[in-house]
């Protein structure tokens, strides 16, 4: 009797702790568990911006274009019946952190897709860490000669063509310009930055070529924060013409110090700051922008597949007209753009699918067609934009131009 009690409880045991190992299963995976009724689990992409530091202007625009695009997308009811979740983080403009991130974001995380920073300064190390791990690596603003120098099969630049070749656009219209209305001399001020100062270069060699000579030449450091003495040495070269290789806080901080100077060059043009529709004015005055260049690759009342609906969502999400969306924003949405076509394309969606299938093939998107080679720089080109009436317009060329360009450059307050 003593024995049958002692099997019985032994069963019982044995019953209630299969009955809990059960439960365990069920509730310490509920991801699993939902799929298993049917539920699909979400599309987890994370990415590192820069939402403080020397970038957070542009970081601040890449995660609304970011967030727009994840909205839009999860409304038509998410890729491929998956919502899509965007998981971004803080970078503090930061080579160093942007490392960290994307370490983080991959092993801790487990997300299932990467985006990009902003600035080829961070998208070059947090690009190593992408290919270290095998994800695609779609990035919208790092696009300078180190990005690709890399030559990395993951990457794909989401911007018409290479950063450095973004000031062609300003060469090519100031060389088509009758001999008689040229400059003749040139200053150049750049920010020791693999984005800014190779843009500012690669105009320099063209307009040397062409016989407009270099009076002025400063590579400044990023801790830069007077512009004073750089800007007055410019104002003392007297150049008809100033090439600045800037982002974001240069871009102003030399406007405040050329109008303080009241130093007024016949063409100004500035690679990064000055293509900020909301920013640069409102930092600069709206008064000192008229006449100031600048390269875009996405204008409002594009005809570029998808970029009317980018626009009235934009506008509902994040208030403000057509004029004040800032190109990192759209560049951004053109990224997620991007893995929405790999999808419907292939029925899949995942890093080696994506890999493959961008690197043949055109890609409709907001910023136009992109197509990209080996190392990922793309092979399109950039629109000429200029400040006219306080707002910033396409002017170069003809075929994308909604005005002519404005030249001589008014003068401050003009």
């Amino acid at each position: 009797m003593i024995l049958r009690n002692r099997l019985h409880r032994l069963e019982s045991m044995g019953a209630v702790l299969v009955l809990a190992l059960a439960l365990a299963a069920c509730t310490s995976h509920p991801a699993k568990a939902a799929a298993s009724g049917g539920a699909k689990a979400p599309l987890v992409i994370g990415a590192s911006v820069s939402l403080s530091g020397d970038f957070s202007d542009s970081g601040k625009a890449v995660k609304a274009g970011y967030e727009l695009w994840a909205d839009t997308v999860n409304a038509r009811g998410g890729i491929l019946g998956r919502k899509v979740e965007m998981k971004i983080v803080d970078d503090t403009s930061s080579p160093t952190q942007v490392v960290t991130n994307y370490q983080n974001l991959i092993n801790k995380d487990k997300v299932d897709l990467v985006f990009g920073p902003f600035s080829s300064l961070l998208t070059v190390p947090a690009s190593q860490v992408a290919k270290r791990y095998a994800y695609a690596f779609l990035e919208p603003a790092g696009g300078g000669p180190a990005v690709f120098a890399q030559k990395l099969d993951d990457l794909f630049f989401v911007q018409p063509a290479p950063v450095v070749k973004s000031g062609d656009v300003f060469a090519d219209w100031v060389l088509s310009l009758p001999a008689a209305s040229r400059p003749k001399t040139a200053a150049y001020a750049e920010l020791d930055d693999p984005f800014a100062a190779p843009i500012a270069e690669n105009i320099r060699a063209r307009f040397e070529a062409a016989g407009i000579k270099t009076v002025y030449k400063q590579v400044y450091p990023a801790e830069t924060q007077d512009f004073s003495p750089i800007m007055a040495k410019v104002a003392a070269a007297r150049p008809d013409v100033l090439v600045s290789g800037t982002q974001s806080v240069d871009a102003y901080g030399q406007v405040k110090a050329l109008v303080q100077l009241k130093f007024s060059p016949q063409f100004m043009f500035m690679s990064n700051g000055a293509n900020s529709p909301l920013e640069f004015p409102k930092t600069v005055g709206v008064s000192n922008v008229n006449g100031i260049m600048s390269a875009g690759d996405w204008f409002p009342g594009s005809t570029a597949t998808g970029s009317a609906a980018f626009t009235a969502a934009y506008i509902k999400a994040y208030g403000g007209t057509a004029d004040t969306i800032d190109n990192s924003s759209a560049e951004a949405y053109a990224t997620g753009q991007l893995v929405e076509e790999v999808a419907q394309k292939t029925g899949k969606i995942d890093n080696a699918t994506i890999i493959s299938t961008l690197h043949s093939g055109t890609w409709p998107t907001l910023l136009g067609d992109l197509s990209w080679d080996a190392t990922g720089a793309p092979s399109g080109s950039f629109h000429l934009v200029q400040w006219q009436g306080g707002k910033l317009i396409p002017v170069f060329p003809a075929a994308s131009a909604v005005a002519s360009p404005l030249y001589p450059k008014p003068n401050w307050g003009g």
